[in-house]
Formats: structure tokens, C-alpha cells, sequence
């Protein structure tokens, strides 16, 4: 393998140094350059074409001359095994004595002649009687090809010279045999295999064009509605073909794709529409409060109506910081935050600083588990699971960290004693700005943005966010995977059952 590296590097090196010659040779004869570019095919059924064409035209000429090849040998070892018997039948002959002129022919040869080593003709058949000699003196035994244009004959003659030894010294025998026939099959099976091989080629190509343009029919059907479908016709859908081939796929890929684009749309406007219903409303409330205080001169209304309108001044600013961070957590391109958290640590920290309003919160994280991600995004999910906790228990919450040592994932739950939460509508609380009828009030519900801001980060750590069905309470569940690579020795004791 060490030996053919080297090779296989400089037929690379060569190939581009002739691509870099082309490309010389091309940029100075811009004529030249402008004719390749429009012969070059442009669509892909044109170049299966072409490549199918030069594929077959290759393989046609390579199997047409070794049938040419093997045809033209086998004729002429019959030719010389008919010129080969006539000599030695000759040679046995002269060693008799026995040579007579003019020499009788057998069927299959041309001629035959019989020279001594001087160069003088001993003896010859009919048509050579009274001619020179064919050969030099001294012509070693074996075959040749002679061209007997003396004789009036195009074509070639296969000759067998034998040496043989007579009672007044040695001689050399030339039996000839006309090639004719071979030449004449050769030319015919060559003709008729560049026929054949022509309409065999015209075949292939005019299959290959029809067979790519069937099955390039339904791409291009697909590219006309991709090109059709604007901004707001989202919901056309491309031709899915009734075959299960690479091109059924590819459409089906592109409907799922349409309708993820139909869906994300979909959720855009209502986002939009929701977002404007829910800073119209403080900013509507705002601008009263704002439009009373000036036409009252009364300080105490005044102190009232500044301490409402601070009020919805902070819940446009919060309304305000959470469409900002969903927007950064939509746009976000960022890999896998990999920063080490203590999620232990992160509870307990987090817990401590809210206090014990409007309910206490119990804590069970005894172990430290270390997972990577980002420290304020997972403090931000941790917030807003108690918030929404918090806003509807009865009595207490509490915060469970555990880990899932079968799958790796380490196992956050934040439970509360509220009223628990309908089937139906357990994935409808992770939509924007969706509240429950019972959370509407101003007072009691929140943005609706809480959960969907925590179910977005615990997606973007690869983790997921769910609510459970537990008698009696409300669960919020929390994984996120520690991936094989974070499994430290410090970690690898945290993943213990707690």
C-alpha cells in the first residue's frame, strides 16, 4: 500500500497540473473559453446523457476492437496452418529429391517458391514461374505478411518459409496464402460493428434523455410550486409522486418542511397579535392614569394614581425583558452552553434569595450535580417554575433534584399543591401569552410568558420540560442530559438515587 501512495499522489499532482493548463490556456483565448462554456451541458438530464453516452461509446469501442482482434487472429492461424502443412509437405519433397516445377497448390494456398542459399529459384508454383525470388537470401523460418503488388494482388499474403536440405544443398520453402478473406471479414465485422455500435448509442441516449426527463419530471413540478409558494401561501404543499424513490422523499421532506414554516408562521402572528393585546392594555391603563393625574390637583389622588402607573410601568418593563429574551432564545445559533452549573448549588441559592412569600418553599437537593449549560439561563427557568408555582399553590411548594442514572439526565421537579392542571390544557400553558381562564386576572396571572420562556431553555440545553400527572398537585418536570464527557469523577458520585 506504502508503494502505490506515491503513485496514486502524483496521478493527483497530474491531474491538476493539466487542469491548471486548461485553465491557462482557456483564460488566454477567451474565444475558446466562451465556445466550452456553451457546449458544457448545464441541466442534469443532459449530463446523465452525455455521461451515458461516452460510458457506452467507451465500452462499445473497447469490446468492437477486441472482437476485431480476436477475429483477425483466429483467421489468420487457419490461413497459416493451411500455408504450414503445404510447406512441410514441399520440404519433405525437396529432401527426397523429388521437386518438380511447376509445384502443385493445394487448396487454400497462393503460391510457392523454392530458393537456395544463393537466392536462385529451385523451383515454383504455376503463377510464380519464371519470377525473381520473394525474399532475401538467408530468410530465417517462420511467417510474414508480404504485400504482392507485383502480382497485381492488394491484398496481403500470409507467408511460412521452412528450410529444408536437398541432395545438392539446402533450400528455403515460401508457401503463401491470400489474406483476403480475413481482410474482407475484418472490414465487414468492423463496419457492422460501428453500425450496431451507432444505433446502439443513439439507443442508450435517447433512452437515457427520455428515462432522466421522467424522472426529473416531478423535481421540476416540485421547483414550480416551491417558486409559486410567497410569504402568505404557506399553505400549498408541493406533488408527492405515488413512487417510494429518492424524489417521493424529497418531497415529503419539503411538505414537512412547509408545514414547520406554516406552523412557525402561524405562531408568529398570534404572537404578534398576543404581544400588541398585552402592551395595548398597561400602555391604555398607563396613559389614563397619566391623563387623570393632570387634571386632579388633589396630592392624595396623585400619590395614588403614580403608584398604578409605576406599577404597570413595571409590567410593561418585565412584559418588555421576557419578549427580549424569547426573541435572543428564537435567533439564538449557539452550541450547547457547556459551562459547568451546580444545579444543587443554583436551587439552593435561588430559593434563598426569593424567601418565604407568598409560600414557603421546601428544598431536597443533597447532592451536587453538576451539568453543563448557562448559569443565568437555567437560574431564569428555576424563577419561573416557582413564580408559576407560587402563584397558584395553596400552601407550600417544593423543589426536588434528583438524577436519572439509567438515562444521565439530572431530574428537577417543582411541585406545588395547587389545583391541578386539566390533561387538555398541559401543553396548551407552554404556548405564548396562553393563560388559563382561572389566571386572567391582572392581579393573579402573570405574561403568559413564563413557562414558554422555561420550556425554550430547557430545549436549548437539550433538555425537556413537562407537567405531570400527579394526584392531588401540580408537577413541573425538568431533565437535562450531563453527556457522557461531564461524567468527572466529582460528577460521577453525584449520580447517586438521592
Amino acid at each position: 500500500m506504502a508503494d502505490r501512495t506515491p503513485a496514486g499522489a502524483s496521478a493527483g499532482a497530474a491531474h491538476h497540473r493539466l487542469r491548471a493548463a486548461a485553465h491557462r490556456h482557456l483564460a488566454r483565448h477567451p474565444r475558446a473559453a466562451v465556445l466550452v462554456d456553451r457546449l458544457t451541458p448545464r441541466s442534469v438530464r443532459a449530463r446523465t446523457t452525455l455521461a451515458a453516452c461516452v460510458s457506452v461509446a467507451v465500452v462499445l469501442s473497447v469490446a468492437s476492437a477486441a472482437v476485431v482482434f480476436l477475429l483477425r487472429v483466429n483467421l489468420e492461424r487457419t490461413v497459416e496452418a493451411d500455408t504450414r502443412e503445404q510447406a512441410q509437405a514441399v520440404a519433405r519433397l525437396a529432401t527426397d529429391g523429388r521437386l518438380t516445377s511447376p509445384l502443385p497448390l493445394d487448396r487454400g494456398t497462393d503460391f510457392i517458391q523454392v530458393v537456395d542459399a544463393n537466392g536462385a529459384v529451385v523451383a515454383a508454383s504455376q503463377n510464380l514461374t519464371g519470377r525473381p525470388s520473394l525474399a532475401p537470401a538467408g530468410h530465417p523460418n517462420g511467417h510474414s505478411t508480404f504485400n504482392l503488388r507485383a502480382r497485381g494482388h492488394a491484398h496481403h499474403q500470409r507467408v511460412t518459409s521452412i528450410a529444408a536440405t536437398t541432395p545438392t544443398g539446402p533450400v528455403t520453402i515460401y508457401v503463401g496464402a491470400s489474406l483476403h478473406t480475413a481482410d474482407a471479414a475484418e472490414d465487414l465485422t468492423t463496419a457492422a460493428l460501428a453500425v450496431l455500435s451507432t444505433v446502439l448509442l443513439f439507443t442508450v441516449g435517447a433512452l437515457t434523455w427520455r428515462a432522466t426527463g421522467r424522472a426529473l419530471r416531478p423535481v421540476e413540478a416540485i421547483r414550480a410550486e416551491v417558486a409559486a409558494i410567497g410569504d402568505r401561501d404557506l399553505n400549498r404543499r408541493v406533488p408527492e409522486p405515488r413512487s417510494d424513490d429518492e424524489i417521493a422523499r424529497l418531497a415529503g421532506t419539503m411538505n414537512a418542511m412547509l408545514q414547520r414554516l406554516e406552523a412557525a408562521g402561524t405562531r408568529q402572528r398570534r404572537f404578534i397579535a398576543d404581544a400588541s393585546h398585552e402592551l395595548r392594555s398597561p400602555l391604555t391603563v398607563l396613559r389614563t392614569q397619566l391623563e387623570v393625574a393632570l387634571a386632579h390637583s388633589d396630592p392624595d389622588v396623585h400619590t395614588d394614581l403614580v403608584a398604578g402607573a409605576l406599577e404597570d410601568t413595571e409590567r410593561l418593563q418585565a412584559l418588555a425583558a421576557d419578549l427580549l429574551l424569547l426573541a435572543r432564545l428564537d435567533t439564538t445559533d449557539q452550541d450547547w452552553p457547556d459551562e459547568p452549573v451546580d444545579l444543587a448549588d443554583l436551587v439552593h441559592t435561588t430559593v434563598a434569595a426569593r424567601g418565604a412569600e407568598p409560600h414557603p418553599v421546601a428544598v431536597h437537593a443533597p447532592t451536587a450535580i453538576t451539568v453543563p449549560g448557562n448559569t443565568l439561563w437555567l437560574r431564569r427557568l428555576l424563577t419561573n417554575l416557582l413564580d408559576n408555582a407560587q402563584r397558584h399553590a395553596c400552601r407550600h411548594v417544593t423543589v426536588r433534584l434528583t438524577t436519572d442514572r439509567a438515562s444521565g439526565h439530572a431530574v428537577l421537579d417543582v411541585t406545588n399543591d395547587g389545583p391541578p392542571i386539566e390533561p387538555a390544557d398541559r401543553e396548551r400553558i407552554f404556548e405564548r401569552f396562553a393563560r388559563l381562564d382561572d389566571a386572567r386576572s391582572r392581579d393573579d396571572g402573570g405574561t403568559g410568558l413564563g413557562l414558554p420562556i422555561a420550556r425554550d431553555i430547557a430545549a436549548i440545553h437539550k433538555g425537556t420540560l413537562t407537567v405531570l400527572d400527579a394526584p392531588g398537585t401540580t408537577v413541573f418536570r425538568t431533565r437535562l442530559p450531563i453527556p457522557p464527557h461531564h461524567f468527572r469523577a466529582g460528577t460521577q458520585s453525584s449520580l447517586r438515587p438521592s
